[in-house]
């Protein structure tokens, strides 16, 4: 009985009609017929809310909820979740469907209204885009229902309780993958140089010519042939190559709901996913006040599932990032030249030269990718019209910081340090564009 009428409401047209009933009373004090009228009516009522009532509760389960939530969300993407609604009353339903998000979405009337007839099975769809990685409950799914008298209102509390972990940008996986594998990602004009190099895969044994490294000599073969000759060798196939994430302050900007960190994390996992199609080995490790998150690059079958759950798992607090740090431990634990993707931010020259003395020591002994992000608020601010001498001013100072960034770029490769100068929507396309520009050309 007690959940009975915690599942019992009476619909607003029934205090409509009620209501109607209230005012015939009230004039039934002037016109005695309407007093009769009134009664006769509010006897109907009542009875009419005794047949909704038994109609709706005449069936245990007459309204059936099934909700299909894939196993993991993606960050940052949009991810269908499914209801299959079945009405197993032997009446037209009118429902509301209430569903309980996760409070990370901060919606409290995420409502579906639908129509069920006696029998019929629906199943709706909707899409949930997170902007945080994390770990998302789903409550209840929370049905309302009628029948066509529509006077009474029974609830039902369906669908069971679940919690999602959301992993950094999934789905575009196999988007990035085909684009990285199409001839469209590979740039006309680019030349692909053989490397001569001094792994352990020997190729050949061929006559000294002028320009041969003379450490190379292989005496045994000189003293056979009367002439000098050389051990060939050529480089490894398989390049170790490290994604550094920048989780300091720099990174905290946000850009359509997401930071520039969690962008950083989605092409981390997608750049990875390519690496190691590519035969690299990937490998990924991030930083503020000092290292954590530390994968070694390797090309086995679970690197990828390493990289994904390392990339969930990150937090910060977004605190001074110390590029000291990072060049010591880089030189200490990466011994083999590799090609380093470190994704930060560089709003002026000042903040580049701050750090440049440590990416210039890094760039003797790796090849260096920097990864950095154009600021689009101020491109649409440039973008827009002036219409008065304070967007004017707006407008120069917007343009000065956007003139900062080339410099950025153009100090970079000065030294002969890679950079991406990208927006954080194509982040990950620009960056494997460049993975790719890099690895055709052999200067890694």
């Amino acid at each position: 009985m007690k959940h009975f009428y915690k599942t019992l409401f009476l619909h607003n047209k029934f205090f409509y009609y009620l209501g109607g009933v209230a005012v015939l009373f009230v004039l039934g004090f002037f016109v005695p017929i309407l007093f009769e009228l009134s009664k006769i009516l509010l006897f109907v009522l009542s009875f009419l809310v005794i047949v909704d009532i038994v109609l709706l509760y005449k069936i245990n389960e007459g309204i059936k909820v099934t909700r299909f939530l894939p196993e993991r969300l993606s960050n940052g993407d949009e991810n269908k979740i499914s209801l299959k609604i079945t009405n197993s009353n032997t009446f037209k339903s009118f429902l509301s469907i209430i569903e309980e998000l996760p409070f990370q979405f901060q919606k409290r009337d995420f409502i579906f209204k639908q129509t069920l007839q006696s029998k019929e099975e629906k199943t709706i769809y909707y899409n949930l885009k997170p902007s945080e990685r994390g770990v998302y409950n789903f409550g209840n799914v929370n049905v309302y229902t009628n029948s066509p008298l529509q006077l009474v209102t029974r609830k039902y509390v369906l669908g069971n309780e679940k919690t999602l972990k959301c992993y950094p940008s999934f789905l575009k996986l196999r988007e990035f993958d085909i684009t990285s594998f199409s001839n469209k990602s590979i740039s006309y004009g680019t030349k692909k140089i053989r490397k001569i190099g001094h792994s352990l895969e020997f190729e050949q044994i061929k006559e000294y010519v002028s320009g041969d490294d003379i450490r190379t000599l292989n005496w045994k073969a000189t003293a056979k042939s009367n002439q000098l000759m050389v051990n060939q060798y050529v480089e490894e196939k398989s390049q170790p190559v490290y994604s550094i994430i920048d989780k300091g302050r720099a990174m905290q900007m946000q850009f359509d709901g997401l930071s520039l960190l969690d962008y950083a994390i989605n092409a981390t996992l997608a750049i990875s996913n390519v690496i190691l199609r590519k035969q690299d080995k990937a490998g990924m490790l991030s930083f503020s006040k000092k290292l954590q998150d530390w994968i070694v690059a390797e090309k086995r079958s679970s690197q990828m599932s390493l990289i994904s759950e390392m990339l969930h798992n990150i937090k910060t607090d977004f605190s001074e990032s110390d590029f000291s740090t990072l060049y010591t431990v880089i030189k200490r634990k990466i011994t083999h030249r590799s090609l380093l993707i470190i994704y930060t931010n560089f709003e002026t020259m000042d903040g580049l030269n701050r750090q440049l003395t440590y990416l210039r020591a890094l760039a003797k002994n790796h090849l260096v990718l920097v990864v950095f992000f154009k600021n689009t608020e101020l491109q649409t601010l440039i973008n827009s019209k002036a219409e008065s001498i304070q967007d004017v001013y707006d407008n120069i100072i917007a343009e000065k910081f956007m003139y900062e960034k080339v410099r950025i770029v153009n100090e970079l490769k000065k030294y002969g340090i890679q950079s991406v100068l990208t927006s954080p929507k194509n982040l990950t396309g620009d960056t494997i564009n460049k993975y790719l520009e890099l690895k055709s050309r052999g200067l890694f």
